[in-house]
């Protein structure tokens, strides 16, 4: 991997007759796929990391999201010519170990770090570990979806309650009675999201799955047992919300997050890295009308809500030197101390220190709806699964079609289950 070694005094003092000492600094290669208002952040914090650091430099290097980064860095790891740390999905961890791209992080690293297990949450502590409990990568986060809301129109409703949170909405019966009145009031699409396809109806159907204790994969089967019946409740329940006029007939991302911010919505979950626009759009007075975001409403058996962590991950490179090692260490440790900042773009940082300070319980909405961390349902620990994977294509090509009436529930369901079961067989 490329490292560079800048030596900013190493002359001998016996030569210049001057008492300097050897000062190394070490330049760290950094690698993400961070974009909007994520990028900017991060890069806010690493020239704030270089700023107070004379002896570790961070390189950055933002490359595109999703498929084109994961393959990029399987590419430069196996030729040695990777980065010395990226930004990782864990949901993307079972594919990593497969493809054996990333360095185990021991119990001396995390000291090295300044950190311990202890200080993060459990979830994304489990996803970011092999089964037998290797730590793979360091959790940043947990970023998930989140119910916004618009808190002008619910007023003086019986779904506000005196703190200005949503209440009432304890089944999926109560939330159709709610979008139902939405669309008395004059909302067009009472509840957005991205109802065309790709991430945003696969977290909303892996919601209305996991709330019903639902499981995608169960000992390598694909949908065993009566988790074949939970898909297609899950696909059902937005389908008829869709035959309804409820949700949008197959809005882009852009387009459901549009449909919230111009009022035709009355909800719209989506991922908590919008909080950031809505915060904009509200103190440059064109949102007009009052927001809030909370947990997705559990709605169905069990609180649950489809969630995803950004981690920091060390690309497996045997030739890594001790020095570069520790540099990436001190960055991923100053990083966790620093992540008030980065819950500024939504997120709920996975360093539960800062989830606990005084400093992040005056964060709104972060603070109302960091409860949701004890309900995170990660995607299934399978190569099939994550950012990017076969699960996304299935979503594009049967779920979506069936939430808009072109195909039953049952159907998406089995054809799901034979498609994604012929990749794990």
């Amino acid at each position: 991997m490329k490292r560079t070694f800048k030596t900013l005094a190493a002359v001998s003092a016996l030569t210049l007759g001057l008492a300097a000492p050897a000062m190394a600094q070490v330049e760290v290669e950094w690698w993400d796929f961070l974009g909007g208002g994520d990028g900017v952040r991060m890069k806010a914090l690493i020239e704030e990391f270089n700023a107070e650091h004379s002896d570790i430099q961070i390189n950055g290097t933002t490359l595109d999201w999703g498929l084109p980064f994961y393959t990029k860095v399987r590419t430069s790891v196996a030729v040695g010519q990777g980065p010395d740390v990226m930004t990782y999905h864990l949901s993307r961890l079972p594919l990593a170990l497969e493809e054996g791209v990333l360095s185990p992080i021991t119990a001396a690293d995390l000291e090295t770090a300044g950190l311990s297990a202890g200080d993060f949450f459990e979830a994304p502590l489990a996803a970011a570990s092999t089964d037998d409990g290797t730590l793979m990568a360091v959790p940043f986060d947990i970023h998930a979806v989140v119910t916004y809301y618009n808190r002008t129109a619910l007023e003086g409703t019986d779904w506000l309650d005196a703190d200005g949170n949503l209440t009432g909405l304890d089944s999926v019966e109560d939330m159709t009675e709610l979008l139902t009145w939405a669309k008395e009031q004059g909302f067009s699409d009472p509840l957005s999201f991205q109802s065309e396809g790709g991430g945003g109806t696969w977290r909303m159907f892996y919601t209305l799955m996991r709330q019903q204790g639902g499981e995608m994969l169960t000992d390598g089967e694909v949908l065993a047992g009566d988790n074949l019946d939970k898909a297609v409740k899950s696909i059902q329940i937005l389908a008829d919300w869709r035959a309804e006029g409820l949700i949008p007939e197959q809005a882009s991302y852009e387009a459901s997050v549009a449909l919230f911010s111009g009022g035709k919505s009355l909800l719209h979950i989506n991922g908590v890295w919008e909080v950031p626009t809505f915060k904009d759009s509200a103190e440059a007075e064109t949102l007009g009308f009052d927001w809030f975001a909370n947990e997705v409403p559990q709605l169905l058996e069990q609180p649950a809500t489809w969630a995803d962590s950004h981690a920091f991950a060390i690309p497996n490179d045997p030739d890594m030197s001790a020095e570069t090692r520790d540099a990436v260490l001190t960055v991923i440790g100053w990083m966790q101390e620093h992540s008030l900042a980065w819950a500024g773009a939504g997120h709920i940082p996975a360093y539960t220190p800062t989830v606990d300070s005084d400093a992040y319980a005056a964060l709104q909405p972060n603070a109302t709806y960091a409860s949701l961390a004890q309900n995170a349902a990660f995607d299934p620990r399978s190569k099939i699964a994550g950012v990017a994977s076969p699960i996304y294509d299935a979503v594009d090509n049967l779920i979506a079609p069936a939430v808009h009436g072109f195909l039953s529930p049952e159907d998406a369901a089995a054809q799901m289950k034979d498609q994604l079961q012929s990749l794990l067989d």
